[in-house]
């Protein structure tokens, strides 16, 4: 265990002790530490260079089956010991809730499984060399094409973190995390003065994983060309095909309305639908917070139980939705362990890795079988009712014609109900991308309705 983390739990483990002194029935105490450094240049120039960095621990406490939660900046021990007191008379105030509480404690981890998440190279990724490969991206997609003409600029950033957990129930444990990433957004000028704007970015928790700065610039400037020309078509309704970057929205909209939260509330329209078909038999989507080195893997959940594999839908049934242990008791069942919490806040259902699991097919092979439709690679606005299901975006990409790409199309809308879009998705290709931790590969819906002129 680092330094940094041995300090974070033995910080979090004193602050239960104090907490259960004071009289909390229960407690739970959050510590992160992290730093963030973001380069952004723009024409050639630095235009942003920020580095922060930040502690903060929060409590979680229960008493008389009354919660409160409270957090600081503040790690002196006086003052640590202050806020203590103040939250267990801000609970005495607050209204008993039956299902509150801490998790059982058999229930709890008993190791912190190692999954690679830190990357010492990050650290020594400075402002300067974040900068100088800022520039390197971003010229080399000013200089693909004499129509790349401008730039939103280029970005380098990296995190770094480290967090601790311990609660009165027996649990005390610490992780670090690393993330980089780089992304480049070129300018082309189109026909009637119109701008076209593209971008492109990499992304790992490991530095030598990324792609080279200049092939990111590359394909940037790449597809930013891409769209030029870019025109409406007419109304229609065909097949669709989302590009990963746009079908990530897809699959986690899913999860808005496949969590115990939503359930409890009745704030879904997936309620009461566990053990039926809600999508094609070729969707299988998965939660795993267990893959090593993987953008959300995490060795715990935010009720400090072991993260696991969870299956939400298996080959189109509705298995299960994701529960931390408080959505899990409204509903009358056990934690998926998919608890996520801030250091300010409670504990609610998230994600960790999720994932749209991959076909066979080659996208190039899935998209020469779309005899016309229309291949989505950007999505914009929000427009989805999780109770009756009603989905509509604003879309952009690139018109299929005789199972090829062909010219780009921008300004329209693309709607269906999401339990027929689901239902409808008949081609899932093999290429799957893992730069965020929502990963999906190509996918086409067999028919949507398309809103242009």
């Amino acid at each position: 265990m680092s330094d940094i983390v041995t300090e974070l739990t033995n910080l979090a483990q004193k602050t239960v002790e104090m907490a259960t002194k004071a009289g909390a029935d229960g407690v739970e105490v959050l510590v992160r530490d992290g730093s963030e450094l973001t380069a952004k240049v723009r024409l050639g120039e630095p235009e942003v260079v920020q580095e922060a960095g930040s502690r903060a621990l929060g409590i979680r406490l229960f008493k008389d089956g009354r919660q409160a939660t409270t957090y600081t900046s503040d790690m002196r021990s006086a003052e640590v010991e202050r806020l203590v007191g103040e939250t267990v008379e801000l609970a005495l105030l607050a209204e008993p809730d039956e299902y509150g509480g801490l998790p059982d404690a058999s229930d709890l981890a008993t190791e912190v499984v190692e999954l690679e998440l830190y990357d010492p190279a990050a650290e020594d990724l400075d402002a300067a060399r974040a900068i100088s490969r800022a520039i390197a991206g971003e010229k080399a997609a000013l200089d693909a094409d004499d129509r790349v003409t401008n730039s939103e600029g280029a970005s380098y950033s990296r995190v770094l973190g480290a967090v601790a957990f311990a609660t009165s129930g027996g649990f005390c444990g610490g992780y670090r995390g690393s993330y980089t990433s780089f992304y480049v957004e070129p300018v082309c000028d189109d026909e009637g003065d119109k701008k076209r704007n593209g971008y492109y970015w990499t992304a790992s928790r490991f530095v030598d994983k990324l792609e080279d700065p200049e092939a990111v610039g590359l394909e940037a400037a790449r597809r930013t060309l891409a769209k030029l020309g870019s025109r409406k078509v007419e109304t229609c309704e065909v097949p669709v095909v989302f590009d990963p970057d746009a079908g990530r929205a897809i699959i986690g909209q899913l999860f808005s309305v496949a969590n115990g939260s939503s359930f409890y509330r009745k704030s879904s329209y997936l309620v009461d639908r566990e053990g039926t078909q809600v999508a094609s038999d070729l969707v299988t989507v998965v939660d795993d917070p267990l893959i090593a080195r993987g953008p959300g893997s995490r060795p715990f959940d935010g009720d400090g139980l072991p993260t696991r594999k969870n299956t939400l839908v298996s080959k189109g049934v509705l298995e299960t939705v994701l529960c931390d242990t408080y959505s899990a008791r409204r509903l009358g069942r056990s934690s998926t362990h998919s608890a996520g919490r801030s250091v300010g806040g409670s504990p609610s259902p998230t994600t960790s890795n999720l994932i749209l699991e991959p076909g066979t097919q080659s996208r190039d092979d899935l998209i020469a079988e779309t005899e016309r439709g229309l291949l989505v690679t950007g999505m914009m606005g929000f427009g989805f009712n999780p109770v009756t299901g009603d989905f509509s975006r604003g879309a952009s990409g690139f018109w299929i014609e005789n199972g090829e790409v062909g010219f780009p199309v921008s300004e329209i809308t693309i709607s269906a109900n999401f339990d027929d879009l689901l239902k409808g998705i008949d081609r899932v290709a093999s290429d799957l991308d893992d730069r965020s931790s929502t990963m999906v590969p190509t996918f086409r819906v067999a028919t949507m309705t398309l809103a242009g002129k």
